[in-house]
């Protein structure tokens, strides 16, 4: 596969760097084709590496991952161009978060979500919502929590979530522990989780743990 990611922090380069190693061929996406970020992470990856700006990254992409930061994402996406997104899967792993006052909030929260939001305006890709509720660490590693913990996928195309099974497959997620929410607008909830988790890591002083969603019957 091609993938663009879109992002040059921790999210994007491990997600990025994991890819590489199964094989993918990869574009690291940024603002501006010479991000130092970006130029260092594809030298030292392999040759299946390469490094380019957001529209760079999408034209190149089979499947394009925003992993920016949430409050800039629908400005990266603008950039990366809606004809290099049209008819694409696009997995977007970022959340709304800012942190004024010290505390994580979410804005969008309740009766909106970035996911919806990146529908909206980029209505000719299909976008999936997933890996947003765990560490960056976890989503290419799950081994590192012990049991049976779960991922989630929601969005509105039943085939650009089976395609985004399968790229979550390749990171080690069993297809049983990936739960389909329905629609894009799951995201309004699994979004509002995320300063949640934020908080416990805080108390528990890291960042490897996970839900496991426990069903009757």
């Amino acid at each position: 596969m091609r993938y663009g990611v879109l992002g040059t922090g921790e999210v994007g380069r491990t997600l990025a760097g994991r890819l590489v190693e199964l094989g993918h061929e990869v574009t690291l996406g940024s603002r501006t084709a010479d991000n130092p970020v970006a130029r260092e992470w594809a030298t030292a990856s392999a040759s299946r590496a390469r490094a380019g700006t957001f529209a760079d990254a999408a034209e190149a992409a089979e499947l394009v991952i925003n992993a920016v930061s949430g409050q800039v994402a629908l400005d990266a996406l603008r950039a990366a161009g809606a004809a290099h997104l049209h008819g694409k899967v696009l997995v977007d792993v970022c959340n709304p978060l800012s942190f004024e006052g010290g505390l994580p909030r979410l804005d969008p929260v309740d009766s909106d979500s970035l996911g919806e939001r990146i529908q909206r305006a980029f209505p000719g890709a299909r976008v999936v919502k997933t890996l947003n509720t765990v560490d960056f660490r976890v989503m290419t590693d799950p081994g590192r929590v012990p049991g049976e913990h779960h991922l989630f996928v929601y969005g509105e195309s039943a085939a650009a979530k089976e395609q985004t099974r399968a790229l979550l497959g390749d990171l080690g997620w069993p297809a049983a522990r990936v739960l389909d929410l329905g629609g894009i607008a799951a995201a309004r909830a699994l979004e509002m989780y995320v300063p949640l988790r934020l908080q416990m890591a805080r108390a528990f002083g890291h960042e490897d743990f996970n839900i496991e969603v426990r069903r009757a019957g």
